[in-house]
């Protein structure tokens, strides 16, 4: 796939520093159709690579029981950068840097920036290497620049699909938000987190476009879930089992809160929480996700039931108001 660095000798010498015999590919949807590629690349080092075929959504979704089942000895793991603190099984992280131009999608961003002068500038790991030439075009065009770091994520001025704080770090000091990179989900995310007009640079397709129309239609879909929720006698608490996305504790004082107010609350947990899933509890009324946030928010409509983020259950017991969830932003729990 040409536009992305796979850094195929850098994992080579990695298998040849540890020894491996059995390496576990980790690619998400997008990148897959390079795994054979990558696979036959670095069989020349006498490793025998397994490619995962499961869904990956990010580095919290780390293929840890896959690897432990095949006993391999390295995971390689595509597309993000690192989040887990500490891997039972060694694991390299191949962000897989974009390598197409940022210019003209940048160019094409910048009448949607014509109102505003300071602007907090954020991207994905693909587009990290591009930051400093966005900031001098952007600086050229008589914008002031911010990009925040927290130190919560991997790099300054990333934002990845749970964590948007190096955004909202620098909300006060800025007037809009540009993101570069693919697809709606991130822009959307920075548009929620922080309420200031938020514009998507997209070097694949070299367009750009203001998501704040879409973020409002998200705002609606979401209060409407509360609203319904507000007669919800029984609720679901999922937690996840994938690496990065198991809150026990959050699901458990979450089931302590709602039996408190007079509710009926029960712990279910799994890897894949999709609609089908949640279909088989129809005693259920309503579901907390202590999980990854995007289950709630990118697609509410496909669920029969509510699925809340844990703040937006906190609005449905009276204990956070709407107003005051909006000023922290629909990621924070």
């Amino acid at each position: 796939m040409k536009g992305f660095d796979f850094e195929e000798e850098r994992i080579k010498q990695e298998i040849t520093n540890l020894g491996a015999k059995r390496v576990l590919l980790q690619l998400p949807e997008g990148l897959k159709p390079e795994a054979t590629k990558i696979a036959k690349s670095i069989e020349k080092t006498g490793v025998i690579p397994i490619i995962s075929v499961d869904p990956c959504y990010g580095a919290c979704d780390l293929a840890l029981c896959e690897a432990e089942t095949l006993d391999v000895d390295l995971i390689a793991h595509f597309g993000h950068a690192k989040m887990i603190k500490h891997e039972k099984i060694p694991t390299i992280y191949v962000e897989a840097r974009a390598t197409v131009s940022v210019e003209e999608a940048i160019f094409k961003a910048m009448p949607l920036l014509d109102n505003y002068k300071k602007i907090g500038l954020t991207t994905s790991v693909q587009h990290l290497q591009t930051l400093d030439q966005v900031r001098e075009l952007l600086t050229l065009a008589g914008k002031t620049i911010v990009i925040g770091d927290t130190g919560k994520i991997a790099y300054s001025g990333q934002v990845s699909g749970c964590n948007y704080s190096n955004a909202k770090s620098i909300t006060d000091e800025v007037e809009a938000f540009l993101f570069v990179g693919g697809g709606m989900f991130h822009a959307l995310g920075i548009a929620l987190s922080t309420a200031k007009p938020t514009v998507i640079a997209d070097p694949y397709d070299n367009r750009a476009l203001l998501v704040n129309e879409q973020a409002a239609k998200i705002l609606k879909q979401r209060f409407a879930n509360i609203q319904q929720a507000m007669s919800a006698k029984t609720f679901g608490v999922v937690v996840g089992l994938k690496a990065g996305q198991k809150h026990l504790d959050t699901a458990l004082k979450v089931k302590e809160i709602a039996e408190k107010k007079g509710k009926d609350a029960y712990v279910l947990a799994g890897r894949e929480i999709t609609p089908e899933v949640l279909l088989e509890f129809p005693t259920i009324d309503a579901y907390v996700n202590t999980a990854c946030p995007r289950i709630s928010l990118e697609a509410p409509s496909k669920f029969s039931k509510p699925v809340l983020t844990v703040s937006e259950f906190m609005v449905v017991l009276g204990e956070v108001s709407w107003e005051n969830l909006l000023k922290k932003g629909l990621f924070e729990n």
